[in-house]
Order: structure tokens, then sequence, then C-alpha cells
């Protein structure tokens, strides 16, 4: 073995070997992407090819079969051939006509994400936006579709709150799209009956579920955080930090309906981490009051002249859904399982 030579320390060394491998890797996932992006736009002409051979001559299914043998003849070491994917093939060049939005943004996603929007959302704009969300979100094929699954495009932004009073632009639309109306607590399991802890602490042991429902760029911080004000001390059911905002952001539980005195309550706590918590470099704090059910018009007459950002809405648990149909609705694990057992069945379609 080589000794070490004193005029390259150890030192040196490592982070040379540690920059390397950074660079390598970053390499490899643009190489990565390059590719998918290539054979998506493969996938795209192929369909178009299909489209215009069936509005010409009339192809039907059995032309489709042969296509897919002979193609896997003619390259044996190539996934993606099957009838099947040259179905979705045909749907996704029907899906999406305009080739300039397939290379800029539709070929940014995997071809089992586009698999996904093709049999789950119909409308395209609607499809658009889930498409622009997972690149600027970095989604997985499952929490793709669970975004889709729980309507997210509904929900983003639809809470009622006093930003455009009390946040400059941008900063004030960009609060508002983080938060949403309602949000799906349906991981939970606690009972009818449950007090606002009993909320907190399920929200806290499935903290990763909670994050993923809140959205990207939220930090956990702290449950029941402490804050000591002229001697006397508060408690903040749960406090976060919004990494885009560059701000904290504190959430309220209720177990309720809203009342007015939430936001004189909320009010005070954003006000006291502002004071006592918040630093040079930050944003100023937001307010979240989470309650079972609001009423609109009470809420905007609450926050109309409060001076902090504060925005009121509301969550689901399990339990809200029809008797009937949360009998039936598949827990997370069995949906998870469910999933994989999908993509297993389609490998040699998906990338």
């Amino acid at each position: 073995m080589p000794k070490d030579n004193s005029l390259f320390p150890v030192d040196n060394y490592d982070a040379f070997f540690k920059g390397l491998k950074t660079r390598i890797r970053q390499a490899q996932v643009k190489a990565a992407l390059a590719v998918n992006k290539e054979l998506l736009i493969l996938y795209w002409q192929i369909g178009q090819d299909i489209l215009a051979r069936q509005q010409q001559e009339g192809w039907g299914a059995k032309v489709m079969d042969r296509l897919a043998k002979d193609l896997k003849r003619e390259f044996p070491d190539m996934k993606g051939f099957s009838p099947r994917n040259l179905k979705y093939m045909r749907a996704f060049a029907e899906a999406w006509p305009d080739e300039q939005i397939v290379q800029q943004l539709v070929a940014q996603i995997p071809w089992g994400h586009n698999v996904r929007l093709l049999d789950q959302v119909k409308d395209p704009q609607q499809r658009l936006w889930y498409v622009q969300q997972t690149i600027e979100n970095g989604w997985s094929r499952n929490v793709l579709v669970m975004q889709i699954e729980t309507r997210l495009h509904e929900r983003l932004g639809g809470a009622v709150t006093n930003f455009r009073n009390t946040l400059p632009e941008p900063q004030s639309d960009l609060a508002q799209q983080i938060i949403k109306d309602p949000y799906n607590f349906d991981f939970l399991t606690i009972g009818r009956n449950a007090v606002e802890r009993e909320l907190e602490n399920g929200l806290i042991e499935r903290i990763r579920d909670f994050l993923l429902e809140l959205g990207v760029g939220f930090a956990f911080i702290g449950s029941q955080y402490p804050l000591e004000i002229d001697g006397k001390d508060y408690r903040l059911d749960l406090l976060f930090y919004h990494t885009r905002l560059h701000c904290h952001v504190v959430i309220d539980l209720k177990m309720g309906e809203f009342e007015p005195a939430f936001s004189g309550q909320m009010n005070f706590y954003v006000s006291a981490v502002n004071h006592t918590v918040r630093t040079e470099g930050d944003n100023p704090t937001i307010g979240i009051i989470l309650c079972k059910s609001k009423s609109k018009t009470t809420v905007e007459f609450a926050l109309d002249t409060v001076q902090n950002p504060i925005g009121v809405s509301t969550y689901k648990l399990r339990e809200d859904l029809p008797p009937a149909f949360k009998d039936s609705l598949p827990t997370a694990e069995q949906l998870e399982m469910e999933l994989n057992a999908v993509v297993s069945e389609l490998s040699e379609d998906a990338e």
C-alpha cells in the first residue's frame, strides 16, 4: 500500500473526494433526466404516428398487437413495447397535441407518472397543473396519486386569510398558495370526541404524513412550544419554519367550529413569536388556525382588523366520511401495497 503523501494531506483528499462524488452524482441525475426526456419524446412520436395511421387507415387492436410483437422482436433489450404501453403512447400523444409542451414540461417527469395522469386526470388544464406541481415538488409516483385522489388542485390556496392586508407582494400571494382548505387527515384514527391534545399527538406520531399533507417547505420545530411573556408561560400547539417563505408558522388546532376569539389568541401568538423567536433574516411570522368547520363570513369579519397575517382552514378526518364509503376506504398501508402490486405488473412498461 502506498504511503500517505505529505504534499496531499488526508483532509485535503477527503474534501476532494467528497466534491468529486457530488459532481458525479449530479452528472448521473442529469444523464437520467436526459434519457427520460428522450424516451418520452420517442413515446410521444410513436403515439402521434399511431394516431395518424388509425385515422388514415383505420388501424385496430390487432394491428397494435402485431406492432408490439414486431417491436419486441426487433428491440429485445428495450422495454416498453407491450400492446398496453403502445395504447398509452397513443393516449399520451392525444392528451398532449403540442410537442413544445411535451418537450418543455411533460417530458421532465417519468413515464409512470404520465400514465397515472392519463388514467386519473381527464381535464387538460388540471393535468398540466399536476405536471408543474410534480416538477416543482419532486413528487414520487405514489405521492402524485395521493395528491390527485385528494383533489389538491381544489384545496391549495383555498383558506380564508388576511394576507393581502398584512403581507407585501409577492409574499402574500406565495403564502396564500401554500395553505390548503381542507387538509386531509384521514391517516389519523382518533375518536369523534377527541380533544385538541389528542389531535396534536396524532399528528406528531404521524409527522411524516402530516408534513406531506402540509406540503413542501414546512420544517417541524416543535409541539407545545414554550414562550415566556412577562413571567407567564404560554405554549404553541405546533411551530414550523417555512423554507420558501423564510418565516415561522404557528399552527393552532381546534376540534370545533371557528370562533372569533381564536383570531385574537393567534394574533397574540404571532406577535410573541415575532418578538422572541424571529431573527433578523426572517420574514413576518404567519399563523394558521385549523378548525373542524368554519363560516367564511365569520372568519372574514374576525380577521378584518387583525394586524398579523393569519389564515383559517378546516381539516377532514377519516371519521368525517360517509359510513358506507368510510368502511370501504383502504388504509394508507393497503393503498401502498396495491400500488406496488400495480407497479410490479407494469414493470415492463415503466421506466
